[in-house]
């Protein structure tokens, strides 16, 4: 019985190098100059906090971030942007919370759509994953390329093929 688990992680010691570029870069802009803007990355919760002085520079950051993290692998759908900028004493602060693994939702559209492919396969969720399985590896690349063609808000990778 051939199978593969879809997933949705991110390697933190990719967040940093991106982190650690944007640094760099954020140092080195004109625009920048003279600001007290801070990017601190918290690899166990994987979270990233943005410090500077006015939002339109909280703004500036972000995409900074999601740009230098595009260009190290990261996808941007990776990075959970919802939350606004608050005020702390003069400074402004923004939280950006990494996606890791999938929620049930996402889960749930995931295996929908998978049983809508017709294809003769099993979805089976495990904790943040589900495990795909089926008789014939063409029906387990016909459920991949169905999955590449939809957005689930989430990036998702396809490991652990097994025939």
């Amino acid at each position: 019985m051939a199978s593969f688990d879809i997933a949705s992680k991110v390697d933190a010691q990719v967040v940093e190098n991106a982190m650690n570029v944007a640094r760099k870069e954020i140092i080195n802009r004109y625009d920048f100059n003279g600001s007290n803007t801070t990017i601190d990355f918290n690899k166990k919760d994987l979270t990233v906090q943005i410090t500077t002085e006015t939002e339109m520079r909280i703004d500036t950051v972000v995409d900074i971030i999601i740009t230098r993290g595009s260009k190290q692998g990261i996808d941007p759908r990776s990075y959970d942007v919802s939350k606004e900028a608050y005020a702390s004493g003069p400074m402004m602060k923004k939280d950006i919370k990494l996606r890791n693994g999938l929620d049930d939702d996402a889960i749930k559209k995931i295996i929908k759509a998978i049983k809508d492919s017709g294809a003769k396969v099993q979805p089976q969720k495990m904790d943040q994953i589900i495990r795909v399985s089926g008789k014939k590896i063409d029906d387990l690349q016909l459920v991949m390329a169905t999955l590449r063609k939809g957005d689930y808000g989430f990036p998702l990778q396809f490991e652990n093929m097994k025939s």
